[in-house]
């Protein structure tokens, strides 16, 4: 099914990302960024210098402007994913989705200043420290506290699970700042690597994304001045939080469809190639048939996110719309790249091949941003009628 979403102006733009691609998306970086844990910094500047990233900066601070337009983002997503490289696209979507907004929509004029022109050239990484040992959806459950001191904060406490979090050099941090769980006893903080007591982990081993890190960070006594509190209020991170998470949830759901979409073409130049029993695997009427599911789901999946993406952009997309975004479409990405892993065969089982990697990564995709029961919960209340927690 032909997509009507984008104009001249975005696949414009797609030939700039076929173009980087080429360059720099080789067989030989993916597997050099999967050996290191990490995508090195020289991409990463590679990428903003030649306009993939830094999308979400406003041109006033170096960047393209284009936070509200999230189908820059999708095409980026897209043509990166489909060429089998996931983990560049994540570590440019955690700068991209993630870190940068949280400084655009609710920085002081000095944070922003400060910040995101670097930020934009990737000269500045940043990361989103949300989830805790014991606290992962239910964010009312953090222990890491800030604590008033002259001058600003003293921190402890510790996050885990954080995306780019051993490469970056900032991090957007939800602390408490008040007792119990009131919505207003929330803060975010912006904290800054070398600061003392503030350390980064070994890089996590996990199921995916090899090639982009993921850590555990830890706070002991780390003195935050008060500058780095996020908008310069204090007791707003939940009010903060809750206006990023749409956003988060969309390019979640728009990573999955990406996904989905990649293993759908990749499974179908593979059977057509490969031969079993004297036939094509594609002529046999089983695999015909799962090829029509992946068709039809694929097709419905980006009438239902490019839906999302028109939403997002006139400022429509609701935290209920992102949720229902976000649990669907990942769960489809699933079913989708289960199925092109069975048509694959046993090379369906190996790492060499993008589809096996893809569905590695797709795992934590109903995971993060919220467990996919969570948001059928925030669903559910918005139709029972029930209170948000």
């Amino acid at each position: 099914m032909e997509r009507d979403i984008y104009d001249e102006d975005h696949e414009a733009f797609r030939d700039v990302v076929k173009e980087f691609i080429k360059r720099y998306v080789t067989n030989e970086a993916i597997q050099r960024w999967d050996a290191a844990g990490e995508v090195d910094r020289d991409t990463m500047k590679a990428a903003a210098e030649t306009g993939l990233l830094g999308l979400s900066v406003p041109e006033e601070f170096g960047g393209a402007g284009m936070l509200q337009d999230y189908r820059f983002r999708a095409v980026v997503g897209e043509e990166i994913i489909r060429a089998g490289a996931g983990s560049l696209a994540s570590a440019l979507g955690i700068q991209d989705d993630l870190a940068v907004p949280y400084i655009v929509h609710m920085g002081t004029d000095e944070q922003k200043a400060k910040w995101l022109p670097r930020m934009a050239t990737a000269e500045v990484i940043g990361a989103l420290a949300m989830t805790e040992p014991g606290a992962g959806s239910d964010l009312r459950g953090i222990r890491t506290t800030a604590k008033r001191v002259e001058g600003g904060y003293v921190i402890n406490g510790a996050k885990t699970f954080i995306s780019s979090g051993v490469t970056a050099d900032i991090v957007v941090t939800f602390v408490k700042t008040g007792e119990g769980n009131r919505p207003d006893a929330f803060s975010i903080v912006i904290l800054e690597d070398g600061m003392e007591g503030f350390e980064h982990s070994k890089k996590l081993d996990k199921l995916g994304f090899h090639g982009h890190d993921t850590a555990e960070l830890s706070f002991n006594d780390v003195f935050v001045p008060e500058e780095n509190l996020l908008g310069g209020v204090e007791g707003r991170g939940f009010v903060q939080l809750m206006m990023n998470l749409p956003l988060e949830r969309l390019s979640i759901g728009v990573a999955g469809a990406c996904a989905a979409q990649a293993a759908f073409e990749w499974t179908l130049d593979y059977v057509k190639e490969r031969e079993a029993f004297g036939h094509r695997i594609a002529d046999f009427q089983n695999t015909r048939f799962k090829l029509a599911d992946m068709a039809a789901t694929v097709d419905a999946m980006w009438a239902y996110i490019d839906r999302a993406l028109l939403h997002y952009r006139d400022g429509k997309l609701s935290a209920e719309e992102a949720a229902k975004v976000k649990f669907w479409a990942t769960e489809r990405e699933w079913e989708v790249l289960d199925t092109g892993v069975q048509l694959h065969g046993g090379y369906g089982y190996m790492m060499e091949y993008p589809i096996t990697r893809a569905f590695a990564d797709a795992r934590v995709h109903r995971i993060y941003g919220g467990t996919n029961e969570i948001m059928r919960d925030i669903v559910s209340r918005q139709l029972a009628g029930k209170p948000k927690q």
